[in-house]
Order: C-alpha cells, then structure tokens, then sequence
C-alpha cells in the first residue's frame, strides 16, 4: 500500500535553517520562538503563497519547501532575505533571525504530504553552505532562472557535499546586489597587473553616495569617510587604502569585484547619505570582494543641529563594528585554509579563534607558540601567549606555577619591545604585565599608550579597565569597561568586562550594583573568578545566603580555591584592598 502512494515529479526545493538557532533558544528563546512566529505570519508564508510554493514541513527553526520553478523558488528566497534583513535592521546582532537558504531543481518522490530524494538531500546540502541572510543554489537551478531574475549570481566552482556521490558546480545569489554591477568603462583603468593581496585584512572605504539630492551634503558624507580611513589606519592589523585612490571610484557606479582586484583589498565598506528635513540617515555595509558577500550592515540616524557631532558618533560606531566583523571574516578564511599552507599569520588567526568562541586555552596557546616558531619576532602572537597563561589563572583563580607564570612575563616583555605603535599588542602586553608581573607603573604606561594610538579599539579599553582596577582607579576602570562595551558591545569580552566592573562597584562600596553586574557575567560564563565578584558584593550587600551559595559553586568548580589566593586571583596595588576582598570571601564561608 505504502509504495500505491509514491510518486516522482521535478521540483524546485527549498531548504531554510535558522543559523545558530540552538543559541538564540539558549539566550532568547520566547523572542526567538515569537520572532519566528510573526517572520512566517507576516513574509514567509505570503511570499511562498505568492510565488506557487509550498510549504512541506516546519521542524524548529528549519524549513522545506517546495515550488513549481526553480524562478518561483528564487524569487521567494530573495524576497524572504531582503524583508529579513529589513526586519532585522533594529534587532541587536547576537538576537537576529538570519536564515540560510538552499535551492535546487531535481526529481523528489512524494509519500502522502512529506517529499523525499536527492532533490532534497542536496537542497539540504547546498543550504549549510550559504552564510547567514545567503542562497545558495546548485547549477542545475542557476540554468533555469539566469536571464529570468534580477540578481547577481557568484561561482562557486565544484563542491563536495555530503553525502553526494560527486561534486556539484554551486552559486551564490548576491542579496541586494543588482545594482552593483557596471560598465568596466566607468572604473578606473586597471593595470596590468593588479596588486597582491596583503597578508592582513585589507580594506578600501568607497566615498559615500548622498541620496539627499542637497549638494551641500557632500562635504558631510566625505568628511565621515575621511573620518572612517583615518580611525581605520590607527589598526595595525588592518592594511587601510588612502583616501586618494578610494575617492577615484567617486560618483561612479562600480562592481565590488572589480574594486577589490584593482585595489587589493579583501574587503570594501560602502554607504550613503540622506537628509530628510533637519534628520541625517547614513547607511554602511560591509563586504567581502571577491564573493560579494554582504558580512556587516548598519544604518545611524541623527539631527543636524551638531553634524560634526553626529559624524563622529558614526565612525566610532562603523569602526567598533566592523573591526569585529573584520576580525571574524580572517577567522573563517583561517579555518578553511588547508592545514599543510598555513604560514605564521594563519596560525595566529587560528589561535585568536580558538579564545574568541571560548574554546581551549591550552590549544590555543599551541597555536600561538606554532606561530612564533615561524616568525619569532611576531610581536601580537608573543602577546597573545602571554594572555592565554594570565587567562588560565584569572579563569580558575588558581596561581600558576613559576616557571609558567615566568614564561609569560618573558612573552609579554618581548610583545611589548617588538610592538612598535601596535596599540592591540601594547594593551594586551601591559595587562599581562600587571596582573602577573605586578609592574603597576610600566603596565600602565603601556596601556595609556595604547588608548593614546587608536581609541577606537575595545581591547585597549577593555585592558585599561582591568589595570586601572589593578591600581586602584575604580572610577577610571567603570568607565574604561563601559566605552570598551560601547565600542564592541557584543564582544565576548564584555562577560569580563562585567566582572571587572563588578570588582570596581566593590571597591567603591555599591554593592547591589555589584551583586547586577557579577549576576550579567554569571549569565555567560561561570568560573571563579566572577563568582568571586559575586560573592564579595553579595555578603557585602547583606545577602549572605546568596554569598554562601557562590561559594559552593565556587569551591564545586575549583575544590582547592581558597581566600589565601587573593594576592594573585586579584593582584590590586594596594594591600587594603586585597585585604578588604580577603575579609569579604571569609566571612562568606571560604576557607582560609
């Protein structure tokens, strides 16, 4: 009876996922479940209605659909990914609902309402490669729909799929990027030959396009951009085109592709600028050149009774967001480097993802040495093992043994002499240097230095706020944690930016405010370190029961921590401090 009611027909399959769905559940679930609801209720059941679809099934946040066409399925996707992103425009990053989408034309049987067959194994296959709010579709739908939507389509070349017997020619649709296509006339010549990819991220920033149709404008939309190279050039790690050869491609339509060969940039930030009565509205995005890939969007909005005022405000926030986005888009390009080309910088790059996802401190340190080994005068990697001992110890609040914590002093020291005007190093260097080495002054001329050299950079405020703690400038430290999380407020590192602050809020005797910010970062990330935040607010504040119940977290995590670590879990300058945090976790119940 069962094979009475399987059928064959050729089908336009759709496949959808949420990326990172078990993390939105995790941190947002009733959004992420409402957000969902309302996306299908109000786009996603309308456009595939509109365009012959059908939905098949709905499992979490995936989705199967199928279509008469592989036009009506393409359409539909485009449609579906552009409302998201419009939706998406005033939702925080980490709480977006992005899908991935894979399309493809083939044969599927049909077994009472559920299809089955490689029509949808690939679809499936071909949906994990798309990047989030992407499509991508196999060749076999790209002959079907070419000529027939406006869209912009990227070759993928040959990919192996799971699964799939033989490797299948892929394309990426371009969202939103028709109008990016141009006459190579209009550009530029290009040279013989064009320049060679830098072995750092690369970046042009094209002059913004004024959509007010007020002239006077212009110097406004030019002055940011001028604003957004110069704060980009203070990053060492990012190789920044100048403003001459960038304002070439001015009021001229221009292929992102095209940009990025001639001017040998990975990436390239574009935008414009629209006045509306006494209101500005300026939009960015970022993206990557040789595939078109859209990695960052954002748009700002002020008045312009202070426009030099809201010029800035934009770059702080373009800048704070999109080295980020920079720092993430090297980490994939890392990861899908075959292992056996890997230079010193690729391994660094590898290490730097390791600590940002959270991952193995002790693998990462591998990575970082394997880097050294390469390049043995590579200041950031020197620094970066040195920060991955000090992170052992302020994770576990257990002291480490000499020689390790010699070891570390060495790297940093040497980070910092090889360091140049590298602010990332400098501020990574003196934070090591005074947590582990107790050098208060030096550490603090380092950091400062590094605030002095690029103040659009997170980490160095974020290491200001700890050395500032460190030497008992708790003000100074609040507000050194609060600009790092304005800058990066997604950053991991603001979990221990709230812990810092917490320990500042300490030291100034607010404890209920305390008590909130060591309570954020428990949320994120539990170890003793901001366990140790909690618990000396807490018994501070009065609540003592909630203090004793850290503490048994606490000695649950690290059994052998005990109040006699304190001079090195928090090496404050002064011995009354260090005192005063000592008493704190005694009377909570921790065992001398």
């Amino acid at each position: 009876m069962a094979s009475e009611r399987l059928e064959r027909r050729l089908a336009a399959v759709v496949a959808a996922d949420v990326a990172d769905y078990g993390r939105l559940m995790r941190l947002y679930d009733e959004r992420t479940l409402t957000d969902l609801k309302n996306a299908r209720r109000t786009l996603i059941n309308p456009a595939v209605a509109s365009h012959r679809g059908r939905i098949v099934k709905t499992v979490g946040g995936e989705m199967l659909v199928e279509f008469p066409s592989a036009v009506d399925a393409a359409q539909c996707a485009i449609e579906v990914q552009r409302g998201m992103a419009e939706q998406n425009a005033a939702v925080p990053q980490d709480a977006r609902i992005e899908f991935r989408i894979g399309i493809h034309l083939g044969d599927v049987m049909i077994d009472e309402n559920d299809i089955f067959g490689d029509g949808v194994n690939i679809a499936a296959r071909l949906e994990k490669l798309a990047e989030p709010g992407g499509i991508c579709i196999s060749d076999d739908a790209h002959r079907q729909i070419r000529g027939k939507v406006s869209a912009i389509f990227d070759d993928l070349g040959a990919q192996t799929l799971k699964n799939i017997a033989e490797p299948m020619r892929a394309w990426r649709i371009r969202i939103g990027g028709e109008t990016a296509a141009a006459a190579p006339s209009n550009n530029p010549a290009p040279s013989s030959q064009p320049p060679a990819l830098p072995d750092m991220p690369s970046i042009a920033v094209l002059p913004f396009q004024n959509m007010s149709g007020d002239p006077e404008q212009e110097y406004f939309a030019d002055g940011m951009v001028e604003e957004i190279i110069t704060a980009l050039s203070r990053f060492k790690s990012l190789f920044v085109i100048a403003r001459n050869s960038s304002f070439t491609y001015k009021g001229k339509s221009v292929d992102i592709k095209h940009v990025g060969r001639e001017l040998g940039v990975r990436y390239v930030l574009e935008g414009s600028v629209r006045r509306a009565g006494d209101r500005v509205r300026i939009s960015g995005q970022l993206i990557e050149a040789a595939t078109g890939t859209h990695i960052w969007a954002d748009r700002f909005e002020g008045g312009l009774e202070d426009v030099f005022g809201l010029q800035d405000q934009v770059t702080t926030s373009v800048v704070g967001l999109i080295a980020p986005r920079l720092e993430q888009a090297e980490f994939e390009r890392a990861r899908h480097k075959p292992t056996e080309k890997l230079d010193s910088y690729d391994h660094y790059l590898r290490g730097a993802a390791l600590l940002h996802h959270r991952s193995s401190l002790v693998d990462a340190y591998g990575v970082f040495k394997k880097a050294i080994e390469l390049d043995p005068e590579y200041a950031a990697a020197h620094a970066m093992v040195a920060w991955t001992w000090m992170a052992r110890q302020a994770v576990d609040g257990m002291p480490l043994a000499a020689e390790d914590r010699a070891e570390a002093i060495r790297h940093a020291r040497l980070a910092a002499r090889l360091a140049e005007e590298d602010a990332f190093v400098l501020s990574r260097a003196g934070h090591v240097l005074t947590y582990l080495g107790h050098e208060y002054d030096y550490g603090v001329s380092l950091v400062e230095q590094a605030v002095a050299l690029n103040p659009n950079l997170a980490i160095v405020w974020y290491s200001r706020g700890w050395v500032s703690l460190m030497c008992d400038e708790t003000e100074r430290a609040i507000e050194s944690f609060d600009r790092m999380i304005r800058l990066s407020p997604l950053d991991p590192l603001r979990i221990s930016a709230w812990d810092g602050t917490a320990h500042a809020f300490f030291s100034l005797e607010r404890y209920e405010e305390g008590c909130v910010a060591a309570m954020k970062a428990l949320q994120f990330n539990v170890n003793a370190h901001t366990l140790g935040a909690l618990i000396i607010n807490a018994v501070r504040a009065g609540r003592t029961e909630e203090a004793q119940k850290a503490v048994g977290r606490l000695l649950k995590i690290q059994p052998g921590f005990r109040t006699s670590h304190v001079a090195e879990a928090y090496p404050v300058r002064r011995a009354k401090r260090q005192d005063e945090i000592a008493a704190a976790l005694r009377d909570a119940g921790l065992p001398d």
